[in-house]
Order: structure tokens, then sequence, then C-alpha cells
């Protein structure tokens, strides 16, 4: 049974490629590394990025030195993850004002989303999604109910959740890429997750 707290004894047998102890790494860092990506990022989006740099550490074993402290590489790769992610979305929501002020006349008419053929191919786009991902969408989106909400209803975890939302905001962001200026509000605003 390795010791996970021999730094360097972990290092060595990962970098030769040894599953148990990756597996033992993996169990060992993983809530840790959530909780602490959770101080930065949503919890589903934390998940992912806890799970992408254990799976950069077993790709990238090879480049391992046993004289580096594993856990201060993953806690790093982790905030240095949740920073990116952050700017990303801080950019995306300044492009996404930008569109809105040069929009805003029409944004800013009832009748340009009642009366118009946009709402009329948001509801068809939205109707030809997989019956999984038009449910939590809809209940997400249209009627405010938090990830936890839907997954409790549809007898599925929250993550599965945010995993079908987020695949019918990437459908209806390719089925609708001619309109999405005038899409961001329903497409781009942040879902309810909690």
């Amino acid at each position: 049974m390795i010791d996970l707290n021999n730094n360097y004894d972990v290092l060595l047998l990962l970098k030769a490629g040894d599953e148990h102890t990756f597996d033992s790494v993996y169990k060992y860092y993983y809530k840790g590394l959530c909780a602490f990506a959770s101080q930065y990022v949503e919890i589903p989006e934390g998940e992912e990025i806890v799970q992408e740099v254990m799976m950069w550490l077993w790709e990238n074993q090879k480049m391992l030195v046993p004289e580096m402290s594993l856990k201060s590489l993953l806690f790093t790769m982790v905030k240095n993850k949740c920073i990116n992610s952050i700017t990303h979305t801080q950019i995306k929501q300044q492009v996404h004002k930008k569109l809105y002020e040069k929009f805003r006349e029409q944004f800013e008419d009832p009748d340009f989303y009642i009366q118009g053929e946009l709402m009329q191919l948001l509801d068809k786009a939205i109707q030809e999604l997989p019956p999984e991902y038009k449910e939590a969408f809809i209940l997400n989106r249209f009627e405010n109910l938090t990830y936890n909400e839907i997954a409790e209803r549809s007898g599925v975890s929250p993550k599965t959740i945010a995993y079908r939302i987020s695949q019918a905001l990437k459908i209806l962001r390719h089925e609708l890429k001619d309109y999405l200026p005038f899409l961001l509000w329903i497409l781009y605003d942040g879902s309810i997750q909690n």
C-alpha cells in the first residue's frame, strides 16, 4: 500500500505509470481540489477543472520530477485553470455588453421578441432538441429551476443536468448562429445552477 504522504515515492510511481498509485492520488485529492475550486467557480465547473487537471497528470506522468510537491502542483494547476475560466467569462460578458449596446433599440422593443420570427425560430430549435436536453433547458431557462431541483424531478444527478443544458446550448448556438446577437439573453445569460 502506497503512503500518499511520501511525495517522492508517489511521484516516482506516477512517473512509472502505476495506475494503482494514480487511482489513490485521484481519490485522495479529488474532494479537496473540488472544494478549493468552488472558491473560484461554480461546483460543476470546478469538478470539470479538477478532472482536467487529473487527466493532465496522467497524460504527462513522464514529465513529473520526484523532487516537486505533488500537492502544490495540483492545487496550483486548479487555481490557474479557475482563474483562466473566470477571465474567459468576464471577456464573454464584455462582448455581450457591447453587442447589447449595439442592438439596444431592438432589444428594448417588446415586439421584437413577441411577434417576430425570432421567437418562432427559437421555439422550433428548442422543440427539436433531444427530449432530455429540451426538458432540462426549459425547466432551467424558462421555469427558473436550479440544477438540483431539475435533478430531483428527473431522478438524475445535478451533473447530468449540467451536461444536458450545456449540450442543449451547444446545439441551439449552432442552429441559431445567424441570430446570436439577438438571442444572447437566452443562450448565454447564466443558467440557475444551485
